[in-house]
């Protein structure tokens, strides 16, 4: 059975969301390490990391992730913006393993019109350099797939391969797949003979070895759309049984899956107690 999470907030102290997770009953937590939309951050105090590991010991969550900033962009052709990526993906790196987390997720970046061959050396080069300054980190670094919006890379499966491919199949490197991207990208995730498909594709193309965690979030915008935007599951327009069909895939059962939906109170509704619950029905 995969153990489900979502992302939630660090505000009050990284501990605090460990604490959030036991509220809903989550095994899996996605957090930034910093906020998402600054690139100054303070450095990460002693006693917040012990605090959070006091937090980690006694609430024992299965699985903890990282999800870096959404400035950073690793294959951006302008040279100040791509170095400045590169220092903030380190940063965050060390971060994550300052706190002793399992994963930091990453977005490839997009190419900003250069073209997706540059953009992809670009990430290559800077992932690369990023590991040998990050080679006694212990999170290992998952990609997310992409809904391919704009010039955003790591669209097609192709692309995520050929990353890796060219990194020489690190043990440091894995992936980390979003269904609202893979959906939007042109990957169905029903019926379940197109579902069978696409897990084929999966394997073919990244390993299903490879796959370390999902981000579970249905589409507001029609399939293969290559726009990204997220709805609560069940409200969009993958449907229940395509998260069903992740959810019992015996490949994925260890792993991580977490709700990335829009956060909120909405007419009296906790977003992620309702979400989570009709996961939890979709394993029943």
């Amino acid at each position: 059975m995969p153990y489900l999470g979502a992302h939630l907030s660090i505000a009050g102290g990284y501990y605090k969301s460990l604490e959030s997770a036991q509220h809903y009953g989550m095994q899996a937590v996605q957090l930034f390490t910093k906020n998402n939309t600054q690139w100054r951050s303070k450095p990460i105090t002693e006693s917040e990391v012990q605090r959070f590991q006091q937090a980690r010991q006694r609430l024992k969550p299965r699985w903890l992730l990282a999800h870096d900033s959404y400035l950073i962009n690793l294959a951006s052709p302008q040279p100040a913006l791509y170095h400045r990526s590169i220092e903030a993906l380190i940063e965050e790196w060390h971060r994550a393993h300052q706190l002793g987390l399992d994963y930091l997720v990453v977005h490839p970046g997009a190419h900003g019109g250069a073209g997706e061959r540059a953009g992809l050396d670009r990430i290559i080069a800077a992932l690369a350099q990023a590991q040998q300054r990050c080679s006694q980190c212990s999170p290992r670094l998952l990609i997310e797939n992409t809904a391919g919006q704009g010039t955003s890379l790591g669209w097609q499966l192709e692309q995520l391969a050929y990353i890796v491919r060219e990194l020489g199949n690190p043990t440091w490197l894995g992936f980390c797949l979003d269904t609202c991207h893979l959906f939007a990208a042109g990957y169905p995730l029903t019926p379940r003979r197109a579902w069978l498909r696409t897990l084929r594709q999966l394997d073919t193309h990244l390993s299903l070895e490879r796959i370390y965690a999902w981000h579970l979030n249905d589409s507001a915008k029609p399939f293969a759309s290559r726009l990204d935007r997220h709805a609560h599951i069940g409200y969009g327009h993958i449907g229940l049984e395509g998260f069903r069909h992740v959810l019992h895939c015996r490949q994925f059962r260890q792993l991580p899956m977490i709700l990335e939906t829009p956060k909120g109170h909405h007419q009296d509704t906790d977003w992620d107690a309702r979400n989570l619950e009709t996961l939890q029905r979709l394993l029943d």
